[in-house]
């Protein structure tokens, strides 16, 4: 960097952009550098580096004082529109003024008008928008008292259907289709995603039973933030092939015969599945390791699964840098299959192979013994992944989209 720091801190920038700072912030973020050290490093607050990150600003840090006559609105908190404002807005709104001006005037965010108008207005017949102050408060505050009623619970056709899908382990998003697939002349029956996840989490709704937490791929029963993990050194120092080297129709699954892999671990370590995912698919296969995770047994176990494999859909595998992977070369002279190594905390580099371990583990939860499951067992849960239908695939299953390239 060619910039001065003093103290953790760029000196003499004043109100400039950050330019620079911001270019080397995500060349560290890149890196795989978390917000707090990558902001550390460039000599910016962390506040700084999460709005670039994530594109957005605190809506109040830039807001000029609030009015006095916001907060004389009859028993009505400051963070929502008095009827006064209303007036003023409808006033302005009949002078062709722009949002961000009246936005100005009353101290508000822009989109708080834009919102306000869109939500709040009428059309008439000719097509001409009105915005009437009184009716628009009244409509907001009928809309203000909670807790209102979910869908799901009004509908008990609807509940017992997302039911029967949890149990048979489908995601929220999955049901949600199906039911737009089965019951596409009747609204009622169609919810969106975060409404099931929301009759799951939010305690005291009741609107599905709370078991059927135990149902979703993560287990979880409440929502967990993500964060990025930070850099670290590979785990062995065999040469290998980055996934920078890796052919370009790798990365844009036009080609079938790309597959990505990992291991499940059980308890205390001494237990793994391994898991094989085709990009272009997403059809899943199982490894079995009853005699460990050690890289010759995961080697033999891999020889022996990708030979079962037409030549035409065997043309490279993706890995970490697990030490399960010091044998990556033989295994390449046994196959002719190139091995692609991630970079260090990457696990975006394959995606659809940590998508992919997190739905297995509905079927093998961490902590547990994974020896006790034999190969028909691994079969049987390959079958059942590989029978689920996939958004990402056009709602196919991952059988019937491999099936059609092995017939092509």
């Amino acid at each position: 960097m060619d910039f001065k720091i003093r103290k953790n801190r760029t000196v003499g920038q004043g109100p400039k952009k950050l330019v620079r700072e911001r270019a080397e912030y995500f060349r560290l973020v890149d890196q795989g550098y978390g917000n707090k050290e990558a902001s550390r490093l460039v000599g910016i607050h962390e506040r700084t580096g999460r709005e670039w990150r994530n594109g957005r600003t605190d809506p109040t840090r830039f807001r000029p004082p609030a009015r006095p006559e916001r907060a004389a609105c009859s028993g009505i908190p400051g963070r929502y529109l008095s009827q006064d404002e209303r007036i003023h807005i409808a006033d302005r709104f009949r002078e062709k003024a722009t949002v961000r001006a009246i936005a100005a005037e009353l101290g508000r965010s822009p989109s708080t008008i834009s919102r306000e108008i869109r939500r709040n207005s009428t059309t008439d017949p000719r097509g001409r928008r009105h915005y009437r102050p009184h009716a628009a408060h009244a409509r907001a505050e009928a809309r203000r008292p909670r807790p209102k009623h979910g869908k799901i619970s009004q509908n008990p056709e609807l509940r017992d259907f997302i039911q029967h899908h949890l149990d048979k382990k489908w995601s929220p998003e999955q049901i949600c289709q199906a039911l737009r697939d089965t019951f596409p002349e009747r609204p009622e029956m169609h919810v969106a995603h975060e409404t099931v996840y929301q009759a799951l989490y939010v305690q005291g709704r009741g609107e599905l039973r709370r078991e059927l937490v135990g149902a979703l791929r993560s287990g979880r029963t409440r929502r967990k933030p993500h964060r990025q993990a930070n850099c670290r050194q590979p785990r062995f120092a065999t040469p290998m092939v980055m996934i920078s080297e890796r052919p370009a129709e790798v990365e844009d699954r036009a080609v079938p015969g790309h597959w990505e892999g990992d291991l499940i671990i059980g308890k205390d370590g001494a237990s793994a599945i391994g898991t094989l995912v085709e990009r272009a698919t997403r059809y899943v296969m199982l490894l079995h390791l009853p005699n460990g995770r050690a890289a010759e047994q995961v080697r033999d176990a891999l020889v022996e699964t990708v030979q079962t494999l037409p030549g035409h859909l065997t043309r490279s595998l993706t890995w970490d840098q697990g030490a399960e992977m010091a044998a990556h070369g033989s295994f390449t002279v046994a196959t002719g299959v190139p091995v692609y190594f991630c970079d260090p905390a990457s696990p975006w580099q394959r995606g659809s192979n940590e998508n992919t371990n997190g739905l297995l583990r509905q079927y093998f939860p961490k902590g547990t013994d994974l020896s006790v499951h034999g190969p028909e067992r691994l079969a049987f849960v390959a079958a059942e992944l590989n029978g689920r239908p996939r958004k990402t695939l056009g709602w196919e299953t991952p059988a019937e989209r491999l099936h059609k390239l092995i017939a092509a």
